[in-house]
């Protein structure tokens, strides 16, 4: 009967654990750049927008994917009340190549790029019954039918809000009065240093004058002792 080695059984163990370790590490990693790099898609910073009525307005959206696309498909689909009306479809190929976009809507254009990732419709003279959630929505095949969507609200007004500026005017009126406040006391602190340092030059010359004044009187007067204190020969 043969015997198996106690030693040969633990190094192997450990073997088997290390590529066990090692295969769930790798396993974690390409789900994790899998999740970063994913499709994703975008309306922009603001997900809403108001517009008058009759008006036409631009429904944006882009898409992105880090390991690139094959086949894509996108729609825009309109929700009237829990019914999901397509407004149009396409598939891009691949990167660069622009698609044929299937127009399901008479007052929608595809205005997108496959050049710039761009999705984007325009809804042409709009009414009230226009306004609600818009959804953008993409598949992407090269990532194992991965998907996503955003949703885009329309906002229908009969005439646009005037925006009040009251508060604005009265900031900047403020700010200006303490500006020009500011300049006219600078000026008049100029004006009056100016007129301190005439004032303090007139006044050393005047005392300058005055001492050669003081000293030609006192050094005549001094002469004039000299003469009468002479006696006659």
């Amino acid at each position: 009967m043969a015997s198996v080695d106690s030693t040969g059984l633990s190094v192997s163990g450990r073997l088997r654990s290390g590529d066990l370790l090692h295969a769930g590490l790798i396993l974690v990693l390409l789900l994790g750049a899998w999740g970063v790099g994913g499709l994703e898609v975008s309306t922009g910073k603001v997900s809403s927008i108001e517009a008058m009525n009759g008006s036409t307005v631009l429904l944006p959206c882009t898409y992105s994917s880090c390991i690139g696309i094959k086949n894509l498909y996108f729609n825009w689909k309109y929700n009237d009340n829990g019914t999901f009306l397509k407004l149009c479809e396409a598939e891009i190929p691949t990167e660069k190549v622009e698609p044929k976009v299937s127009v399901f809507h008479e007052r929608v254009e595809f205005v997108g790029s496959s050049k710039t990732n761009n999705i984007s419709i325009l809804l042409w003279n709009i009414t009230f019954e226009d306004e609600g959630e818009y959804t953008c929505f993409a598949r992407n095949p090269k990532e194992k039918n991965r998907n996503h969507s955003a949703i885009f609200t329309l906002i229908v007004v009969d005439q646009m809000k005037e925006v009040d500026n009251t508060l604005t005017v009265i900031i900047v009126s403020v700010l200006g009065g303490v500006i020009g406040l500011v300049i006219l006391i600078m000026v008049i602190k100029a004006v009056v240093l100016h007129v301190l340092h005439k004032g303090n030059e007139k006044t050393k010359e005047c005392l300058v004058s005055s001492s050669g004044n003081d000293n030609t009187e006192n050094g005549l007067s001094g002469a004039k002792a000299d003469n009468k204190a002479t006696p006659k020969a």
